[in-house]
């Protein structure tokens, strides 16, 4: 149970901030690297906010603090 919450968080925000519904892009290519990009953003705020010592998955306290 607790498992299935940490993914359903995360695809919530993936879904939400970083608008990985809605990636539109030429071809292949584009379209992986765009996909990419947004996981590897999401990955560094949670990097991020285990530094600051913020719980992992608060993206909103980065930019608050």
């Amino acid at each position: 149970m607790k498992a299935r919450r940490i993914v359903e968080t995360v695809i919530g925000q993936l879904s939400e901030r970083f608008n990985i519904q809605k990636v539109r892009a030429r071809d292949l290519w584009h379209l992986s690297h765009r996909l990419i990009r947004k996981i590897l953003s999401h990955n560094l705020c949670f990097v991020l906010n285990k530094k600051l010592g913020n719980p992992p998955l608060q993206f909103d306290l980065l930019i608050s603090s």
